[in-house]
């Protein structure tokens, strides 16, 4: 399969970008404190938990998020959502990966999912995508949709900062 729209790799650069004919989104949660909760929320990242926390189905071609892994994420048990990951990071205070849509996505682009730790030590989540629709059910659903992939990244950052805070279970 192939993407689904050619500024591949637009926010490796900057998470803001946003091609003409595009809508951009930007969602940042502050997730809590400390080298410890950025380190949990990293992994949980890279590693699909904070997507499967949020009750999306994941199929991946590997248990990490790294360059050419295939992804397809299941909504609503129904909606099948085929991406490709195009960059990784991870770095001491930064940590994460985008993905582009391939061909079958109902939305045509690439999101980011970015974990950082500032210089006071507060660990933030930057949900960041720009996207067009691509099949007639998401062309249909206009601003709800936008308003859906809105609160999508608001779910993330919530499961996320539940992840990286609360004490694991023994």
């Amino acid at each position: 399969m192939s993407f689904t729209y050619e500024a591949v790799g637009a926010t490796r650069e900057d998470l803001a970008a946003c091609p003409p004919g595009f809508h951009p989104m930007n969602v940042r949660t502050r997730i809590g404190e400390g080298e410890q909760v950025f380190h949990r929320a990293a992994e949980a990242v890279l590693t699909w938990e904070m997507h499967r926390a949020i009750g999306v189905g994941i199929d991946a071609t590997a248990e990490r998020a790294a360059p050419e892994v295939d992804v397809t994420v299941t909504l609503a048990g129904v909606i099948k959502a085929p991406c490709r990951i195009v960059w990784t990071v991870e770095e001491p205070r930064r940590a994460g990966w985008a993905y582009g849509t391939l061909t079958g996505h109902p939305e045509c682009g690439e999101e980011a999912f970015v974990v950082d730790r500032t210089g006071d030590g507060t660990v933030w989540l930057t949900v960041a995508a720009f996207s067009r629709a691509a099949k007639w059910y998401a062309r249909a659903g206009g601003a709800a949709t936008r308003g859906l992939q809105h609160a999508y990244a608001r779910r993330c950052g919530a499961a996320l900062r539940k992840l990286a805070t609360e004490p694991e279970a023994p």
